[in-house]
């Protein structure tokens, strides 16, 4: 399969992907749409808004365009001829984790064997049923298991920082990528309209702040209200009617009393200040900062730690959630890594 047939392929199957969240009637818009509405069944947090979410973020991204300025990055890609199989074991914490190391694995001309996860098993092998119809040599290259991983040659895992200890015991002597835990954060310089205000809602409460893009923590400038924020999120605020969100809550509003900890309660979020990065989910920590200069200072400490940097410099608010395809996890870059000869 050529390089180009790889791309053709891929950008169809974004198409198909778009056609079917619009409604337009492919062979694939009712299984589509049925697999979107039942995902909660399996897993509480994947609602078909979420889910829909991912899948039209992954779509917008798949065009024929944006695949080939991405691969021309990569010149040793056309010559590329030493395919292996690579394991990926996929997270679960929102829809179709995975998805990119999939595309990386299939793009470069690679097998992959994907340990599904419990949490998401089905979306990324109907992506794959797709791409295996759109040309049938795919479905040489794709195989997927819920067990143990076995035959490859080189891995990509992503997990928790306590399963990333697993994954380096069992795969440190493979070449390998090993994600842990990574959250986002947000600055404001108190000079954001209420549009920007509002769009940057959808990065934290996406996914229900599970993402590693989900911002978790935001820098204000020393004088800001934050109560402000309230009526900046409020288009948000049926997010308390979710069951498991609501626990968490609950829960959380119940700790920081009982330890008698100052917080600012939304009624559909806590805010708490914190200089730590990783929040619980319903909890956004906030902390004060007196010149822009000290919060880039602190986070070059803490890069290891942080996805993304959402501000009017950096990623615009409201696109966390959108990454480029050339927008790698953990700064590694994927394709560089399959790239490589044995």
């Amino acid at each position: 399969m050529t390089l180009k047939e790889r791309i053709d392929s891929f950008s169809e199957l974004g198409q198909i992907l778009r056609d079917s969240l619009d409604g337009k009637n492919t062979r694939y818009s009712s299984d589509l749409e049925k697999l979107i509405d039942n995902q909660h069944f399996k897993n509480g947090w994947f609602t078909p808004e979420n889910v829909r979410i991912a899948i039209k973020a992954i779509a917008g991204e798949l065009t024929y365009d944006n695949l080939a300025n991405w691969i021309s990055r990569y010149p040793a890609i056309d010559s590329f001829e030493s395919s292996r199989n690579i394991g990926v074991v996929m997270a679960g914490n929102i829809p179709l984790a995975g998805f990119h190391d999939f595309l990386s694995v299939l793009i470069t001309g690679n097998s992959i064997i994907a340990k599904t996860s419990s949490k998401d098993p089905e979306l990324i092998v109907f992506i794959g049923n797709i791409l295996s119809e759109i040309n049938p040599d795919f479905s040489k290259r794709i195989s997927f298991t819920d067990g143990l991983l076995a035959g490859f040659d080189a891995v990509i895992a992503t997990g928790s920082d306590n399963s990333s200890r697993y994954f380096e015991y069992y795969f440190g002597r493979y070449p390998h990528i090993i994600r842990k835990n990574r959250n986002s954060i947000a600055i404001l310089d108190g000079r954001e309209t209420s549009e920007e205000l509002s769009a940057l809602g959808s990065d934290i409460f996406s996914y229900f702040g599970l993402g590693c893009r989900s911002v978790s923590k935001v820098f204000l400038p020393e004088g800001f209200d934050a109560e402000k924020l309230k009526d900046s999120w409020s288009g948000y605020d049926r997010i308390i009617y979710h069951n498991k969100y609501a626990n968490n809550y609950d829960y959380n509003k119940a700790i920081f009393i009982v330890n008698r900890n100052e917080f600012t309660d939304f009624g559909f979020l806590l805010l708490n200040k914190s200089q730590v990065i990783s929040s619980p989910v319903a909890v956004l920590h906030f902390e004060y900062y007196k010149t822009i200069n000290n919060v880039y200072l602190e986070i070059e400490k803490m890069r290891d730690k942080i996805q993304c940097v959402v501000s009017r410099n950096d990623i615009p608010y409201g696109r966390a959630q959108w990454p480029h395809l050339w927008d790698y996890a953990d700064g590694t870059d994927t394709v560089g890594f399959l790239l490589k000869k044995k």
